[in-house]
């Protein structure tokens, strides 16, 4: 260990502790909800764009605390809040399963989706234009989905996914209709090391003409991950052109895990 470390915190813990105690003034000051746009406003949107587009994805620690990963994961249980409930074993999607919320959203989760999407969607329609798709969204979320709603797409996304001992997820995109929005979300609520083993969040690449590069992303209890949703663009010696991704969960080893997913876009 360096000298001056040792003992104490790493760097990375300070900035993250740091950051859930800022979030947890937040929501004290005014409310969950509220303090989770406060939140979200202020992150560094800039450093956010640059990750993601130098790897496809971007972590943002701490974003919920460890009281709202509990009482999200609680939320499972309570089967008025959701839509559906999927199987993934009875149809080829891997091991486990997930429900998605119906309308409306519970509060957290519905002011998640609308803090983010706003930067997230100026980061959308810098890609699409790098990757020449007619496409641009617009700067409100409930623009967006007033025209996912009018093409058909009108059924919630957000879902909370539940594995336990031996679940995974297989490589997939959640598109879901004509209308998608290119970066979604992802929070584990579950503490990896001690609620679970095992269970990684996966990313690949596939590049023209190359092989498909792996990414495992590092998560801990409240961090959020954003990721491409299909494809992103990346510069090469000719040019932009545009890498097609996939995600997916790791074997659980043990324990349980839950996590929390964030879609932009409904489902038709």
């Amino acid at each position: 260990m360096p000298s001056g470390q040792q003992g104490g915190a790493l760097p990375g813990d300070v900035a993250a502790a740091d950051a859930a105690q800022a979030a947890q003034a937040a929501r004290r000051a005014v409310g969950a909800a509220a303090g989770i746009a406060v939140h979200v406003a202020g992150l560094d949107w800039q450093s956010i764009a640059d990750e993601l587009n130098a790897r496809g994805y971007a972590i943002l620690p701490c974003l919920l605390t460890a009281d709202e990963c509990a009482a999200t994961a609680a939320q499972y249980a309570q089967p008025q809040l959701f839509r559906s409930r999927v199987v993934m074993s009875q149809h080829g999607f891997g091991s486990g399963e997930y429900q998605y919320f119906r309308y409306p959203l519970p509060s957290l989760i519905a002011a998640l989706r609308n803090a983010l999407y706003g930067p997230l969607a100026q980061i959308a329609n810098r890609w699409h234009e790098l990757m020449e798709l007619p496409d641009r969204f617009p700067a409100e979320h409930t623009d967006f989905l007033a025209r996912c709603h009018a093409a058909g797409q009108q059924r919630p996304t957000p879902l909370l996914l539940q594995y336990t001992a031996g679940d995974y997820n297989c490589l997939h995109q959640d598109l879901y209709g004509e209308h998608v929005f290119p970066l979604q979300a992802a929070v584990l609520l579950s503490e990896p090391g001690k609620d679970f083993d095992g269970g990684e969040f996966v990313l690949t690449e596939q590049r023209p003409r190359m092989q498909s590069r792996v990414e495992v992303v590092p998560l801990k209890r409240g961090d959020m991950v954003i990721f491409a949703v299909n494809h992103r663009p990346v510069q090469g010696t000719r040019g932009i052109y545009r890498v097609n991704l996939r995600h997916g969960v790791s074997r659980l080893r043990t324990g349980a895990r839950h996590t929390l997913g964030v879609i932009f876009h409904d489902a038709s």
